[in-house]
């Protein structure tokens, strides 16, 4: 054999060798996940563009131009906007989006939204629509790009962060303008109208809208969210009208609340407009607690909504957490005037579930139960949530009149005629001292509380008309009629083993109660000598003295029948394994918060704040929807 033949040989040898190892098209095996990621990723996803829109790119010869100048490729792919079929309208939408997050361009977002509202309006009618993943994707773009689009400029914070808005520029929260006005896109214009009476709420205007998509939620176990189109934002309340109607509307609303709304923005003839470059759409504004779906070119479509977010930006730094401590040393600290305040407007046929915080605490404490239970598929259309909150230091018995005179006054003020049977079907949850309260509203008391305090009928003590009137209110209590099941949850209905006389004698000198009551009590004492007993000689008595298990209150109200036709259910906290008996939650032991005859008792393995426990809250719910159902234990 030649050289020549002999080189060729080994060059065809190696040829044959280097085209068994890798041939120019074939596979490579990797793992589930690279290969998941590969098919999933997306400029929302990865911060890369889909695999989709590189398709397009490539077919038109213009990935690498993509790269180099995104906006003229952008212009490219669109043309005159006239012949933009379902995959390049996705990819214009990716691709706008993309660029939108380089440059920072309100125009681009714009775009992203209304390419993405194109797809989305003609990809319907096969069961292909729902596998399809740009779907689900190009929703997305749509919401942020009209997030992202209408969205203001922040400033810095300056000033008080007590004020909202600085609150919400500190956070970082975008505010998103859902004003009428003309905005530019890259190829035309897009001019934006609303409808004025869709942003009115219960008496109030909605007013500045925050985007949350951004945020992390802390402090709230499960984030609730319903996938669909627009945008959830958190809607500033401003107060609306001064006629008793609009007064009415918005007196028990909590102040400085937070209103969870949805956005759509409802593109008008959108493929015309793409060709034209004059687009019309209309601002629409849905309350979560009104709507959950919309119609869009005649089919129901899921609303966008996010609950929880809303829920926990309205509790970032609000001012009811500085209640807990202030309405406990300070029988005069400023609560809201209405006690009772629902966290929606009301609504007839819905049950109210009353929820009444402990001692040093505040309505805040129930955020993670009323996350859970008001996104209950079961609960969320079958019942409303009040709380009622008070100064947790003053005398039970004062604070339970106030209890019952606010739930007497709230089903008068929305029922007079008593057309709303669900509001006959009230539920009490009260957690420690809440509890005590909450029993207070079932419980016949008789003149045994009176008679603890003074040796003759209250009518023959003298005093002022009103003075005998809050005695009366406080002193001697019935069950209430409107309230049909009652939830005690680390109740001390023999008294907390915490409260010593050394925890008295320093809760008297930090504790400030009401001045008024002080001195009128003081008043009725010397006007009345001798005719009170003398444990009235020692003062008005604090919560904390109420919850004494050697005290007087505590045996009293134990001797109260409660009505036996209301069911009552007790939740009892204990720390450690093992039986029961003996065993406390760090405030409360089990043989004080243990009731007999009730329709059911739970034992939840945890500290005495447990109502934001799992295992309490599963019992709550089961309670309610058995309450719902109808059914009794």
């Amino acid at each position: 054999m030649t050289r020549q033949a002999s080189t060729a040989a080994a060059l065809l040898a190696v040829a044959a060798l280097a085209a068994a190892c890798v041939t120019p098209i074939g596979v490579t095996r990797t793992d589930t996940q690279t290969a998941y990621r590969e098919l999933t990723r997306s400029a929302l996803a990865t911060g890369e563009r889909s695999a989709e829109s590189d398709w397009v790119l490539r077919r038109n010869g213009l990935a690498e131009r993509f790269d180099s100048d995104p906006a003229a490729t952008l212009m490219a792919l669109r043309g005159d906007g006239t012949a933009l079929d379902l995959d390049r309208l996705f990819a214009l939408a990716e691709l706008s989006f993309v660029y939108a997050e380089q440059v920072g361009a309100p125009e681009h977002y714009l775009a992203a939204a209304v390419y993405a509202y194109a797809f989305l309006l003609e990809r319907k009618g096969t069961i292909g629509m729902a596998l399809d993943p740009r779907m689900r994707l190009a929703a997305d773009l749509y919401n942020l790009g009209v997030s992202q689009g209408l969205s203001a400029v922040q400033p810095r914070p300056a000033g008080d962060l007590a004020d909202a808005a600085a609150r919400a520029s500190a956070l970082g929260a975008r505010e998103v303008v859902l004003a009428d006005r003309t905005l530019p896109l890259p190829w035309g214009t897009l001019q934006v109208q609303s409808v004025p009476d869709e942003f009115l709420w219960s008496g109030y205007r909605l007013t500045r809208f925050f985007s949350l998509s951004e945020f992390k939620i802390r402090g709230i176990r499960n984030r609730y969210r319903q996938a669909g189109i627009g945008v959830p934002l958190a809607a500033e309340l401003t107060p609306d009208g001064s006629g008793p109607t609009a007064k009415a509307a918005r007196r028990r609303m909590p102040p400085n609340g937070k209103v969870a709304v949805t956005v759509l923005v409802r593109f008008e003839d959108v493929r015309r407009g793409l060709a034209d470059g004059h687009l019309r759409a209309r601002l629409e504004l849905y309350p979560a607690d009104q709507a959950t779906t919309v119609e869009i070119d005649g089919h129901p479509v899921p609303l966008e909504l996010d609950p929880t977010a809303t829920l926990a930006y309205a509790l970032e730094g609000a001012s009811v957490w500085a209640t807990e401590l202030g309405a406990f040393l300070s029988g005069d600290f400023r609560l809201n005037r209405d006690r009772l305040v629902m966290m929606r407007p009301y609504r007839p046929g819905r049950i109210p579930v009353v929820l009444i915080h402990g001692t040093a605490s505040s309505p805040a404490r129930w955020g993670e139960m009323y996350n859970e239970l008001s996104n209950d598929v079961v609960l969320r259309d079958r019942v409303q949530f009040w709380v009622f909150t008070y100064v947790t230091s003053n005398p039970i018995l004062e604070s339970a009149s106030e209890l019952r005179q606010a739930l007497t006054d709230v089903v008068k003020e929305l029922d007079p005629d008593g057309r709303d049977p669900a509001l006959r079907r009230m539920i009490l949850i009260g957690h420690s001292q809440g509890g005590l309260l909450a029993r207070l509203m079932i419980s016949e008391s008789g003149s045994r509380f009176w008679d603890n305090a003074s040796s003759v009928p209250l009518a023959e003590i003298e005093t002022s008309p009103p003075m005998r009137a809050r005695l009366q209110r406080a002193m001697f209590f019935e069950p209430l009629p409107t309230v049909s099941r009652v939830i005690f949850i680390a109740t001390p209905h023999r008294g907390s083993f915490r409260v010593s006389s050394l925890v008295q004698s320093l809760i008297r000198r930090l504790v400030s109660l009401p001045v008024t009551l002080v001195k009128d009590v003081n008043d009725v004492y010397r006007l009345n000598a001798g005719r009170f007993r003398s444990i009235v000689a020692n003062g008005v008595p604090t919560a904390v003295d109420n919850m004494n298990p050697d005290g007087r209150f505590v045996q009293t109200l134990a001797a109260c029948p409660m009505a036996a036709t209301v069911p009552k259910h007790s939740i009892i906290a204990v720390l450690g394994d093992g039986p029961v008996t003996g065993k406390t939650d760090g405030v409360v032991a089990y043989e004080s918060a243990q009731l007999d005859g009730v329709a059911s008792e739970k034992i939840v393995r945890s500290t005495h704040s447990t109502q934001g426990e799992p295992d309490t809250i599963l019992e709550v719910r089961r309670i309610l929807r058995e309450h719902v159902r109808g059914d009794r234990p």
